[in-house]
């Protein structure tokens, strides 16, 4: 029942927050077609832009320096969080990382903008970076081993598959966006259903995995480093809602870090005259999954693999099916051509990759070498064959 009311309350937030944050960034971004963003975030934009080409670098350093620390602190947080609330840290990645409440606010604002296709090309370019850039670097920069049920492995590949009727049906609805809204609800609550029942954690060749079972536990492993916090909480550490409001805080960082980075790195790219590149793109697609990168490379080096791996399972469902969903809430969107014949193809293969690598029981440097060159494949193609490519991010 904890659980339930966690997923409750974080899906409550996400579509409350996205609601009330969409129609003031449409109006305040003009409605036309390069002025998508609004709101916070626009005039995070605008006071970077006044700062100069050297104030918007400045702007990318710090951007970069509180991004890494929010995730570091964030992975201390979901860790000591499962163990005092004696849910599977799986479980809880899937939640505070996979679920991109950057995304949807900046998906809904697009859409509340008129600028639909966008919002969809936004959530489809994310569910691809996911892949193709995040898991592809962790691999490559350690390789590690996986320990996932085949059924999550299976949900993780059919994500994608779940959008082709949809994107045949030509035209989508809000009816179409309730279902694949509610598509992803049962899918998320399955996962957690799933880890409640499980007798053993996901990742359980891990130290932390072989500490806890998947309802969770009370004794640290070694591996838990103490960390200033634990002082601030003292007696109630046992408790994991200190850990868990600690964790909101840290994810609140993080989207705020991803706000500063977009901004600096979009004023960085123009100021350089990049913008028109594949190596501008290139460089302002990284800059901008450097969320989802942190958050998958950092667990997976400081030994908790299923925190980055329930980023990047938890991202791609969420981006193809509540992201795409929210979208269809505020008008309907005519699905173009490239989505049908190229886009989504695109997605779906190196989806379906990755599960086969994860599927295996280790993540070889191979593995995201292959990965990371169908993206760079994807890109050149998108660019030179239909003019560009959905951002990630």
């Amino acid at each position: 029942m904890k659980v339930a009311r966690l997923v409750a309350a974080l899906f409550v937030v996400v579509v409350l927050v996205s609601f009330t944050v969409a129609p003031v960034a449409a109006q305040e971004g003009g409605g036309g077609a390069e002025s998508g963003e609004g709101g916070i975030e626009g005039q995070i934009e605008g006071f970077v832009e006044s700062l100069g080409l050297a104030g918007a670098v400045l702007v990318l350093v710090v951007g970069a320096v509180l991004l890494t620390a929010c995730a570091e602190k964030l992975i201390s947080y979901l860790t000591r969080a499962a163990l005092g609330l004696r849910v599977s840290l799986f479980t809880l990645a899937i939640l505070f990382t996979g679920i991109e409440f950057d995304d949807t606010i900046l998906a809904l604002a697009l859409s509340a903008g008129d600028l639909e296709g966008a919002a969809l090309g936004t959530a489809l370019g994310t569910g691809l970076a996911i892949v193709g850039v995040t898991l592809a670097l962790a691999g490559i920069i350690r390789p590690f081993p996986v320990d996932l049920p085949t059924d999550y492995i299976v949900l993780f590949a059919l994500g994608p598959l779940l959008l082709i009727p949809f994107v045949f049906a030509g035209t989508l609805t809000a009816i179409h966006g309730l279902l694949l809204l509610g598509t992803f609800v049962l899918t998320f609550g399955y996962i957690i259903v799933r880890e409640r029942q499980r007798d053993t954690p996901v990742f359980r060749n891990t130290e932390l995995g072989e500490s806890l079972r998947a309802d969770g536990g009370v004794a640290a492993p070694q591996s838990l480093s103490e960390i200033p916090e634990d002082r601030l909480v003292g007696g109630r550490s046992a408790s994991g809602w200190p850990w868990m409001v600690l964790a909101v805080i840290a994810l609140a960082g993080i989207v705020f870090a991803s706000m500063l980075l977009e901004a600096g790195s979009e004023v960085v790219v123009e100021g350089f005259g990049l913008e028109q590149t594949v190596f501008g793109a290139t460089v302002l697609t990284v800059i901008l999954t450097f969320e989802d990168i942190m958050l998958t490379i950092e667990p997976v080096r400081r030994g908790v693999p299923e925190i980055g791996v329930g980023n990047v399972i938890g991202s791609v469902l969420f981006s193809v099916t509540g992201n795409v969903g929210v979208i269809m809430l505020l008008s309907d969107l005519t699905i173009s051509r490239s989505v049908l014949t190229f886009h989504l193809p695109s997605v779906i293969l190196v989806t379906t990759l990755a599960a086969y690598f994860l599927y295996t029981g280790e993540f070889k440097r191979w593995h995201g070498i292959l990965l990371g060159g169908l993206y760079v494949v994807y890109w050149v193609i998108a660019i030179l064959v239909f003019g560009g490519v959905p951002i990630g991010g």
